[in-house]
């Protein structure tokens, strides 16, 4: 099978088309049914894939760095009493159980990108629904700050997922109905259960939606609305604009080579290496003016697409060793000049790499986090990726070379979706320890041992033990099963309080994981499998 590409361009877009006007952009859903992401299904009535997900994360992205003047985005649809049926049942029904759960996760981290663009960046969204809207249609449109519905006496929305294909909503539906939207629970129970959704006055008064308008005043008040939303985010500093160049990896068989990024792959032993090469040169003085190049930006835009095709592309890969070379100097000083910088492009950055670092977090690999030589490099924003992992391997060299630095990054600048950073969340409730680490890196880089002694690493041994025990840990976590680890990695790297995102990644990606594997949806008779056909499915009653 092809590598699957993740990146894609405006010029190429085959399912959404991005038109600006001043300071409101619209976004207008138009899926070509002739362009799935894989032969063997048609995506109707503006159903999606991956393909179609991929193009909006890519939209979404380039409205925060190349189009800063936008404010507000109107996301609506081409196709008429249409807005989005959701996701496309019969791919569903081809995929694999690993590509559904993974492509729920990317989903899901799409959406959440619309969210955070709102609550960070100063550009908000308003869902222009003038037709159906169902399943993951109305999760979108749950994304958004505003919700408005055609008035036709027709046009509702809907979760249809659990009477019809006896799963779940997969992008976060039920947790945004209930907290996001605070819809009472007695009430989200009904809506979930109605195949047909709620329309009209039902849907506005229950806060499925934020408003109905009349066909004939639907253009002019969905501009009213996106023009309202933009003006709420005027005060939030923009720009300068930076056009996002093409990352062009070279990729083989086992390997995906960036310019600062490179993983290779061992197929045998379902084992990956992944490292991150830290900046050649300080900063310059003008950040922007070194464009997509800049390091902070380009590092993270590369490690993004690396671990996109490592979830897709290499499912059979259970252990990920994370390693990271250069000068450490370089990567304090980078971290440094995104700190000071105030302008709307930098803050992008920051919230670029946030953003890459949660993709971590949320990788269902384990993730084994190495020190090992002089030249390593687990420096401020790099040292997040060592923090993230399940394990720290460091190396006790003799001149303590082998070390790590602090920076801004750690000091709150990049939280994971628990709301801590991840030192708060590695000494959570030991606030004490977070504070000693950030006191001690101040003063310079932290030696193995130390690090030990703080907290930092897992376990540092001398030359004469490290390799085998490394290689030891790396066998035997590559021989345990997949799925209990995914669900005790999960449940362990969420330590501390449930927000929106951990419901979504800790709760709901274990939901998933459980009941697309249940023969109630997806077995021979199951509600799933048979979709579209006259057999009705058969189900087993008993409640686990």
């Amino acid at each position: 099978m092809d590598p699957t590409v993740f990146e894609t361009h405006p010029d190429r877009y085959h399912h959404w088309k991005l038109s600006i006007s001043g300071d409101v952009a619209t976004l207008s859903m138009a899926v070509d049914a002739d362009h799935p992401h894989r032969p063997g299904y048609e995506l109707k009535l503006n159903s999606y894939d991956l393909s179609v997900d991929i193009e909006l994360a890519d939209a979404i992205q380039r409205l925060r760095f190349e189009h800063p003047e936008v404010r507000a985005c109107i996301v609506t649809a081409d196709l008429d009493r249409v807005f989005c049926s959701g996701a496309n049942i019969y791919m569903l029904g081809l995929s694999t159980h690993s590509f559904k759960v993974n492509f729920c996760k990317f989903t899901n981290e799409t959406r959440l990108y619309l969210e955070d663009a709102s609550a960070h960046s100063g550009l908000g969204f308003v869902a222009a629904c003038k037709g159906t809207t169902a399943g993951g249609g109305y999760e979108l449109a749950l994304a958004c700050d505003d919700i408005l519905l055609v008035d036709d006496g027709n046009s509702a929305v809907s979760f249809p997922e659990t009477p019809l294909l006896a799963v779940l909503p997969g992008t976060g539906g039920l947790t945004r109905l209930v907290d996001k939207r605070k819809v009472r629970r007695d009430r989200a129970d009904v809506f979930c259960t109605v195949a047909e959704g709620i329309k009209g006055k039902r849907a506005k008064d229950w806060g499925l939606v934020d408003a109905l308008v009349s066909r004939s005043k639907w253009d002019a008040e969905v501009q009213a609305h996106a023009k309202a939303l933009a003006a709420k985010h005027a005060g939030v500093a923009k720009g300068p604009a930076v056009k996002l160049t093409p990352l062009a990896p070279k990729v083989t068989p086992d390997a995906i080579t960036y310019r600062h990024v490179a993983v290779t792959v061992d197929r045998d032993a379902r084992t990956a290496q992944l490292v991150i090469a830290g900046p050649d040169a300080p900063p310059p003085a003008d950040l922007a003016g070194a464009g997509a190049d800049l390091w902070s930006l380009r590092a993270f835009r590369e490690l993004d697409d690396a671990l996109l095709r490592l979830r897709f592309d290499y499912p059979e890969i259970g252990v990920v060793t994370l390693r990271t070379t250069g000068d450490r100097a370089h990567v304090l000083a980078h971290d440094v000049a995104l700190d000071k910088d105030g302008t709307g492009f930098a803050r992008e950055v920051r919230l670029l790499q946030r953003r890459v670092l949660k993709r971590l977090d949320n990788t269902a690999r384990s993730l084994f986090a190495v020190a090992d030589t002089a030249d390593s490099n687990f420096t401020g924003v790099l040292l997040e990726t060592a923090l993230a992992a399940d394990r720290f391997y460091m190396l006790i060299d003799g001149d303590a070379k082998v070390a790590v630095a602090t920076s801004p990054a750690n000091a709150g600048q990049n939280p994971m979706g628990s709301g801590l950073s991840r030192l708060e969340a590695r000494f959570y409730g030991e606030p004490a320890a977070v504070e000693r680490v950030l006191a001690r890196g101040a003063d310079g880089p932290i030696p193995s041992e130390e690090c030990e002694a703080l907290g930092l690493a897992t376990i540092a041994l001398d030359d004469i033990d490290f390799a085998d025990e490394l290689r030891i840990a790396i066998e035997e976590r590559a021989s345990l099963s997949p799925d209990a680890l995914t669900g005790m990695e999960a449940s362990l790297r969420w330590v501390g309080p449930e927000t929106l995102e951990t419901k979504i990644f800790g709760r709901l990606s274990a939901w998933q994981n459980w009941i697309f594997t249940r023969a109630n949806s997806t077995g021979q008779s199951g509600a799933l499998t048979l979709y579209g056909r006259p057999e009705r499915p058969s189900f087993n009653f008993t409640r686990t």
